[in-house]
């Protein structure tokens, strides 16, 4: 109960401030506008190239771009935390206090440069793929909690790199271990080829990320990730077989 005391209200602290994010249409286009100027200087717009090769696949793969962002952010990262904190508690501690740290410098870059998504913008030849899903950014509560100019840095793609990292050092195989070590590329592609960030959204989100598992690796390095923290282990005291006896009356 202490821990869904924690996650609620940080979730409607978080909620709040990105709401605060939202400072019109004008601000976000400029913001996008100098994302877009930024990676044309760091050598184009391969998000756009990106998106265009999965259009050209199309099918099954869009599709799995689509429900990888939807699912991502709050099924999958849920369903994590909650195999964390059931099987490997002695991780869990890192984990939550991790995700804290990188979604408040999230909503500070929410605060600082509100940004709109390539999927909003015209004339680039972006194209919003989520729209043709049974779930889309005009439903129910998604419509309620969305923030549309939050895009840099991504928090799907920070959060993705996150439980990856605590997921694969938890893991007892090899083939877990590189499962989730490809879960936040997977998250990453999405992310493009939805047209929902930038790839310098990506990379900030990684960045971000990075920075979270580091500050709390600092503040936490008492609590490994994987394993528990090592204690000496004494010897017992040999006890005479004379005095066993008395030494049980007494335990009693």
């Amino acid at each position: 109960m202490r821990q869904l005391a924690l996650w609620t209200g940080f979730g409607a602290v978080y909620e709040v401030v990105r709401a605060l994010a939202d400072r019109g249409r004008g601000v976000a286009l400029a913001n996008a506008e100098h994302v877009i100027a930024i990676e044309h200087h760091l050598g184009g717009l391969f998000d756009l190239d990106l998106q265009r090769w999965a259009l050209g696949i199309g099918g099954a793969l869009v599709q799995l771009a689509d429900w990888t962002y939807w699912l991502s952010q709050f099924a999958v990262l849920g369903a994590g935390l909650l195999w964390i904190y059931i099987r490997h508690n002695h991780a869990y501690p890192r984990l939550r206090n991790t995700l804290f740290i990188v979604n408040t410098f999230g909503l500070v870059g929410y605060l600082a440069l509100p940004t709109m998504p390539p999927r909003l913008l015209g004339g680039l030849g972006f194209i919003d793929t989520v729209s043709r899903t049974s779930l889309t950014f005009s439903s129910g509560v998604v419509k309620a909690l969305a923030n549309p100019y939050a895009a840099m840095p991504s928090l799907h793609a920070a959060d993705a790199l996150v439980l990856a990292i605590v997921l694969a050092s938890v893991a007892q195989s090899r083939s877990l271990k590189i499962a989730f070590a490809l879960w936040p590329v997977c998250v990453w592609f999405s992310l493009v080829v939805t047209g929902n960030h930038y790839w310098l959204d990506v990379v900030a989100g990684a960045l971000v990320a990075v920075l979270g598992v580091t500050l709390e690796g600092i503040t936490g390095r008492c609590r490994p990730w994987s394993g528990r923290r090592h204690e000496t282990v004494r010897e017992p005291r040999s006890v005479p077989m004379s005095m066993g006896p008395a030494v049980c009356r007494r335990s009693r």
